[in-house]
């Protein structure tokens, strides 16, 4: 991350991959609620869908659902996951997709750090205040860690960083199940997966460009 965040020195490490639901609920007093209307607003949000969006959408889904079984980590990403945001493009002069980065900040008092598989930050060049992180890029066989909890993990460095009300944005992959995330203030809501192989793939495209307009209007 830019050198102008300084970390306080602090006594206690968390690392991103050491994290559970339960250890954040418990250490962050975090709640996670059934109804955030910041969630259905994003999930909700209409966003163009091209022809040819359509069709490389298509042809992503078939190559998936040849592979998703045996894939590990890497070939989940370069094959499928890395091209639907390359599809979307959030390249801009105000931010960007940044992928395995340093995020390290301190939340009440405890060091986090680690290198989400994705985020959304602006800055050009290199990350600045992140504004979505992605976890984590797992297969679907025999999946280890807690992916879930990385991406609210990030999420909470993200939100000590920006010291805003403003929420923070998530997603983790489990294979072909896609899940949306929101932070605000100490609680959070997860979305039901949505799963890349039948139609939903198209919402999930969907959610991904509304998503880039929200950065838009919040970085302004």
């Amino acid at each position: 991350m830019s050198d102008n965040y300084q970390i306080a020195d602090t006594p206690q490490v968390l690392t991103f991959k050491k994290c559970t639901m339960v250890k954040l609920d418990k250490t962050f007093s975090l709640q996670q609620v059934s109804n955030s209307q910041v969630l259905q607003d994003w999930l909700s949000q209409p966003a163009p869908i091209s022809d040819f969006e359509r069709q490389s959408l298509q042809f992503y889904q078939q190559v998936l659902q040849g592979n998703v079984y045996d894939w590990n980590e890497t070939e989940l990403i370069e094959c499928f996951i890395g091209p639907i945001f390359t599809l979307v493009n959030f390249t801009s002069n105000r931010f960007n997709l940044f992928a395995e980065r340093s995020l390290v900040g301190v939340v009440e008092g405890i060091e986090m750090r680690g290198e989400p598989d994705g985020m959304i930050a602006s800055g050009k060049r290199e990350p600045e205040k992140p504004y979505f992180c992605f976890h984590e890029y797992k297969r679907y066989k025999d999946p280890d860690g807690d992916p879930a909890a990385q991406c609210l993990a990030a999420m909470l460095v993200a939100q000590t960083m920006n010291q805003t009300d403003q929420p923070i944005y998530g997603c983790y992959v489990l294979g072909r199940e896609w899940s949306f995330m929101v932070l605000q203030g100490r609680e959070y809501a997860i979305s039901m997966p949505y799963l890349a192989v039948r139609d939903d793939i198209f919402d999930i495209f969907r959610i991904l460009k509304a998503l880039k307009q929200i950065i838009t209007e919040l970085i302004g």
